[in-house]
């Protein structure tokens, strides 16, 4: 079942339907990346349905999501898109760790990416000087959070 949910997910990214991504977690799930640390499907579910949001107004040509190998509690995918802050084209690669509950809902993701790789795709000059730095790292997680808080208010 968990593999099920996996592939669920990331069906639902790549059709860009944050509804179907919020569906995946429980109530109470952690979610954590380079960017994010969030809490409860409403933080979690908002930010998928952001980011679908964004990519479906700006940057739709550019989409594109593969996965590979999906276990019962891990993953690997590749976003394509483009980064709608600086409209520059991004691939990133990540790597997920995911736990369930009983019922089958993700109650706790980890995604790794390389936040230098990712910072020099996405902001040019500015993150391969700075992409490397924690400070660098927490100005843009703030800022991510700030647009995630806003996107929640206003949906």
């Amino acid at each position: 079942m968990s593999k099920a949910t996996i592939e669920r997910l990331y069906a639902g990214l790549a059709a860009l339907d944050g509804e179907t991504m919020a569906a995946c977690y429980a109530e109470d799930a952690h979610f954590e990346d380079e960017a994010f640390t969030l809490n409860g499907r409403r933080e979690i579910g908002g930010m998928w349905r952001m980011l679908c949001n964004g990519a479906k107004t700006k940057g739709l040509a550019h989409w594109k999501i593969e996965t590979s190998q999906i276990t019962n509690n891990s993953a690997h995918w590749d976003a394509h898109y483009l980064f709608s802050a600086t409209g520059r084209l991004v691939l990133n690669r990540i790597d997920a760790t995911f736990e369930f509950n009983p019922a089958g809902l993700i109650v706790k993701q980890r995604d790794r990416f390389d936040f230098w790789r990712w910072s020099r795709q996405a902001l040019g000059a500015a993150g391969y000087l700075l992409g490397w730095s924690g400070a660098f790292q927490n100005k843009v997680r703030a800022k991510a959070m700030g647009n995630l808080t806003s996107f929640l208010a206003k949906n």
